[in-house]
């Protein structure tokens, strides 16, 4: 199964979740989880489910990714703080979302 139609099922199942957003559901589109990930586990990125990453962390499922973002309700005057940068993910789903996000982390191997 190719990548594009893995996106489309997880869109698809974003929305039978019940995230309407249409910004972030083209967010989660547009940003390539599989960048996020390490090879091993790329073929699993547009399950929906936590993976893990370095440190003993997680990247998030992306139901949860959706859900926190739209619960936020952001618009482009809106700057964001985030705290555990993680994979990094995240950040990349809230940027085009906002005016801008900030976040730290406290993992330099996470950070780096």
């Amino acid at each position: 199964m190719n990548g594009d139609y893995r996106k489309i099922e997880l869109i698809m199942a974003l929305r039978n979740q019940g995230i309407r957003d249409r910004k972030i559901l083209e967010a989660i589109e547009r940003t390539p989880r599989e960048m996020f990930l390490s090879p091993a586990f790329q073929p699993m990125a547009y399950a929906d489910q936590a993976l893990p990453i370095a440190c003993g962390q997680t990247i998030s499922q992306p139901f949860v990714v959706a859900f926190m973002t739209d619960r936020l309700k952001l618009n482009d005057r809106c700057k964001v703080l985030e705290v555990g940068t993680g994979s990094g993910y995240q950040a990349a789903i809230l940027s085009p979302l906002c005016r801008r996000v900030y976040t730290i982390e406290r993992f330099r191997t996470l950070a780096s």
